[in-house]
């Protein structure tokens, strides 16, 4: 039909579109591409999307595609779709998602469906302010507008349970101990096989400490690509967990916890000097390198909140504190796995500054868009906890930069944080600190606590 059509001359489509739509039609047909998958990510980073058939991708292409904002801007329970002190009248209009071309792949793991990263915005056509992938590529233009680029990667954590079980009628998940056993290599080799195809280039992966957690990293890249990358990985490894009767969970629980990890470094804008390296084999940032981690410690509490943002993330922070505390210094360091903030000077890629403050729980999305505000924030500012410290790890401390492990502690942090309140928006810290709010006052019974880790199952 001509309706599905970009040669009907009701579209007016840019010359650079019209191509690349063409282009994609093309490789639908030689990849025999029967529907499309438009996806985005919600407030906690888990991916929502709406499927068409591929007849319908050229128009869908360029006008989008609608979704009720209640999908987008959520609770923890997706049958609540109000939030205390929020006016909720907005969860009953729709939105419109527009697909980011660059993003179309074919999924490897399901049958004739390719995918296409999509950010959301109002029907009027203006961004939606919430949209956590919006957030992350404001930050990276603002890094440019300064000369800047960053290049980064996620390590995450995750654990792989057998299918669950009802066992005197509770529903238990038992982890699968040997991981990387000779019946358990089909799903990691086709786990990482069908990254590569979806441009997701895994560059190690490992059994981690607990029994059936895995530890992953991907290769670093340049701009939205790495929380792109992670935000494909989320998904992805729990479609194909589930080809081979698993279930893989990156929720963090009491007592076993799945990190996440962004490691980073500030180039200029060609992408061909690393900004924190001195270019010697010695340990040592940078002065531009030391502002960044300036406003990374500086902001810690506040970017605690973004990337440990549930209860049982927060746990880890006092892990080596035999007294009880309310908070904890962040702490740094060269070669150090225990910090806050680990410096690694040797490698490849060159320094890079590990930020260890988050659980694979945490929206790559908000994780990238505040270590960018944090440390744009310390180059911009004229003090320095570095200075006259040489580089020694003994931090010059201040309260403010103290992180809260109780979540209601650092949902306060969050919003007296001037920074990243400017840098985020006023309209996403008020959604998120209401939402965080809203979880903490309507604690789950532990039966929805199981219907929460399928959630993010």
């Amino acid at each position: 039909s001509k309706d599905h059509d970009t040669n009907n001359p009701r579209f007016h489509i840019p010359l650079p579109l019209f191509s690349r739509v063409e282009h994609i039609k093309q490789e639908m047909t030689r990849d025999n591409i029967h529907f499309i998958r438009f996806e985005a990510t919600d407030l906690h980073g888990v991916s929502r999307s709406k499927s068409i058939p591929a007849r319908f991708f050229p128009e869908k292409a360029i006008h989008g595609i609608s979704i009720p904002r209640g999908y987008l801007e959520l609770t923890l329970n997706p049958k609540d779709s109000e939030v205390d002190h929020l006016s909720v009248t907005s969860f009953n209009s729709d939105i419109i998602l527009i697909p980011e071309l660059s993003t179309f792949r074919p999924l490897p793991w399901a049958e004739r469906t390719a995918r296409v990263i999509c950010d959301p915005f109002t029907i009027m056509g203006n961004p939606l302010l919430t949209s956590p992938r919006h957030i992350a590529k404001r930050q990276l233009s603002h890094l440019r507008d300064r000369g800047f680029s960053l290049l980064s990667a996620f390590t995450y954590e995750f654990c792989i349970y057998g299918v669950a079980e009802v066992i005197d009628s509770k529903t238990i998940s038992f982890p699968m101990g040997m991981l990387l056993s000779s019946h358990d290599q089909l799903f990691i080799q086709e786990l990482v096989d069908g990254m590569y195809h979806m441009g997701v280039n895994i560059e190690s992966f490992s059994s981690s400490i607990g029994p059936g957690q895995m530890e992953v990293t991907f290769w670093p890249e340049f701009g939205i690509t790495s929380a792109d990358n992670a935000f494909t990985f989320r998904t992805g490894s729990k479609e194909v967990a589930k080809k081979y009767n698993y279930l893989a969970s990156f929720f963090t629980e009491t007592g076993f916890y799945n990190s996440g990890i962004l490691a980073h470094s500030l180039w200029d804008t060609s992408g061909r000097k690393n900004l924190f390296s001195t270019g010697s084999r010695v340990q040592q940032l940078t002065d531009i390198g030391k502002k960044w981690l300036t406003g990374l410690l500086k902001h810690s509490a506040a970017l605690s909140c973004l990337m440990a943002p549930a209860v049982s993330c927060r746990k880890r922070y006092s892990v080596d504190f035999k007294e009880p505390k309310e908070c904890v210094a962040p702490t740094w360091g060269y070669n150090d796995n225990s910090c806050s903030y680990n410096i690694k000077c040797h490698g490849e890629k060159g320094t890079q500054i590990e930020n260890k403050l988050g659980s694979a729980t945490a929206n790559p999305y908000l994780v990238l868009a505040a270590t960018i505000a944090a440390g744009l924030d310390g180059i911009q500012s004229e003090n320095n906890f570095l200075d006259n410290s040489g580089d020694s790890e003994n931090l010059a401390q201040t309260k403010s930069s103290e992180i809260p492990l109780k979540l209601e502690d650092a949902l306060v942090a969050l919003g007296e944080d001037k920074c990243l309140r400017e840098a985020l928006g006023d309209t996403f810290i008020h959604y998120f600190v209401a939402m965080k709010q809203y979880e903490l006052e309507n604690e789950e019974t532990e039966s929805e606590r199981n219907k929460f880790l399928e959630y993010f199952i």
